[in-house]
């Protein structure tokens, strides 16, 4: 047996399988494509997680494009970020040209235009629905990242938030993390919080307060709010098909901290609300995250433990998660770890540090018999990868230097006029259009200090009264003292003496003395 027949023996001994399927393209043996050299992924491996990594301008994105179409057609809804807002095509079908007719020759298909169900979402509501989510449903430790707050002031937000709870302040929006930060920073709240919270330095409240207002005036305060967005929105079909979600980041591309760790709060609410699946046939949703190195970068040790929690948890609750980053390496070994399917696009070693990059990446691949994986990795044209997944038994199958299929919706973004005629007849557009604004802690709080100041402007109001009549009283006792004690009062009251001795004796001193005086006895 030949090698080449060998190639193609191994291959379709790893990929064949009668289970629905992702077909990804064929294996390539020393420059040669093989058409019946099959690469596909088990539907059902979808929620073991995985990663396509490569080069600027190796394909990602159309490969990403290619994964979103065929599961959308297997009914499996999709959510993806757009990071330059060229993915909206896949609503509309492709068009065909040489190239592609070409390449799906080679592949022993037959390209189909086709375009899918597409939902268009954004964070700041100008390139599609409104996303958003309440500062409770954020915590503490996304709001960290968002903020890129260091340790301490990270426990200080961590106050606020159990302040609230304690107390019963829902948190909805930026005014109201922005009002329980003065009241327990220099409001009412300081002295109240510091025998069981600790206290607030103006410092750290300062710092913090300052984050918030950046974040409102590049226009993106807008993510923190009511109407919340429901994840099941995200869990749609239509005809049968799975309704791909593409969150539009293109406008706030440059606060990458922000998207990410929005994403990354999806993912949470999503553990958190969907019930126990363990595993299924094909996984109710599938999550892309594109440009992943930016939610792992400068990331504190909280963040990144809830981020393994999710990856590893999320599986049973039949949620696939794809990263999608330049180099293996920009994912923590951690998280790394557990993602079972691997397609790594060209990686280029133009430098000593892209040279270690290459080794570290090809240690994470099986051994194979008919690659050079090093050569291959360096080696990929445009539209190749180097492909490892889990069969259907969760066994890794055979390395594979893959052609990849194209995708068959268009590969690019929607002209402007498709694009805002097709977010303004959204259902879900509308549903999330208007923001409410309910009753939450900043009107609680702020009724609670005017209440407070009425008290205790009563009470001064009181005083002032005590205060003026303690004075009255003051004057009052005063005036009678001065009277009592007047040259007059006192011959007065010597002649009151006199009048009531006089009344008890008959006759007054004075006339008594007057007679002794005049010789009573003749003298």
């Amino acid at each position: 047996m030949s090698k080449k027949e060998q190639f193609v023996a191994a291959i379709q001994k790893s990929y064949q399988t009668d289970k629905p399927v992702i077909h990804l393209g064929s294996a390539i043996l020393d420059g040669e494509i093989i058409g019946e050299a099959k690469v596909s992924l088990p539907l059902r491996m979808m929620n073991r997680h995985g990663l396509v990594a490569g080069a600027t301008g190796s394909g990602k994105t159309r490969t990403l494009q290619v994964f979103a179409e065929q599961l959308s057609a297997a009914g499996v809804p999709v959510f993806m970020s757009d990071i330059k807002g060229d993915l909206s095509g896949i609503a509309q079908p492709g068009k065909s040209n040489a190239a592609l007719e070409e390449r799906s020759q080679v592949l022993g298909t037959v390209f189909e235009p086709k375009g899918y169900p597409v939902e268009l979402y954004s964070l700041s509501g100008r390139k599609g629905a409104q996303m958003r989510a309440t500062i409770l449903e954020f915590g503490p430790i996304l709001l960290s990242k968002i903020f890129e707050l260091n340790e301490t002031q990270a426990g200080v937000l961590a106050i606020l938030f159990k302040y609230a709870d304690d107390k019963d302040l829902p948190m909805v929006d930026l005014n109201d993390l922005k009002k329980v930060l003065s009241y327990l920073s220099e409001g009412p709240g300081a002295a109240e919080i510091k025998a069981d919270y600790g206290s607030i330095s103006t410092s750290t409240a300062g710092t913090i307060l300052r984050k918030i207002v950046a974040l409102e005036q590049q226009g993106v305060g807008t993510i923190f709010g009511e109407k919340s967005f429901d994840i099941d929105d995200l869990i749609n079909r239509i005809d049968g098909q799975g309704v791909i979600s593409l969150l539009n980041i293109s406008d706030v591309q440059d606060k990458p901290a922000l998207f990410s760790t929005f994403m990354l709060s999806l993912l949470a609410e999503l553990y958190s609300k969907l019930p126990e699946a363990g595993d299924l046939d094909k996984p109710k949703l599938v999550f892309f995250l594109d440009e992943a190195h930016l939610l792992f970068k400068d990331a504190p040790r909280a963040f990144l433990d809830q981020i393994e929690q999710v990856v590893r948890l999320i599986r049973s609750k039949g949620v696939g998660i794809f990263f999608c980053t330049q180099m293996s390496q920009d994912v923590p070994v951690s998280v790394l770890s557990q993602l079972g399917n691997r397609v790594q696009h060209v990686l280029r070693a133009f430098t000593p540090q892209d040279a270690d990059a290459l080794k570290q990446t090809v240690k994470t691949y099986p051994k194979s018999d008919f690659y050079a994986i090093d050569q291959v990795l360096t080696t990929l044209g445009i539209g190749q990868a180097l492909i490892t997944v889990l069969n259907e038994k969760g066994i890794p199958t055979e390395v594979a230097a893959t052609h990849l299929l194209p995708p068959t919706s268009i590969m690019g973004p929607m002209v402007q006029a498709d694009y805002d005629n097709h977010v303004q007849q959204s259902e879900v557009y509308q549903k999330y259009k208007d923001p409410i604004d309910p009753e939450s802690a900043y009107e609680m709080l702020t009724k609670r200090v005017e209440a407070n100041a009425k008290v205790a402007e009563e009470a001064k109001a009181q005083a002032e009264v005590a205060k003026v009549e303690a004075k009255k009283e003051k004057e009052q006792t005063s005036m009678v003292s001065d009277a009592l004690n007047s040259p007059l009062a006192k011959q007065i009251g010597r002649e009151v003496v006199r009048g009531v001795f006089g009344m008890l004796f008959g006759k007054s001193t004075s006339s008594r003395t007057r007679k002794k005086g005049g010789g009573l006895f003749g003298f």
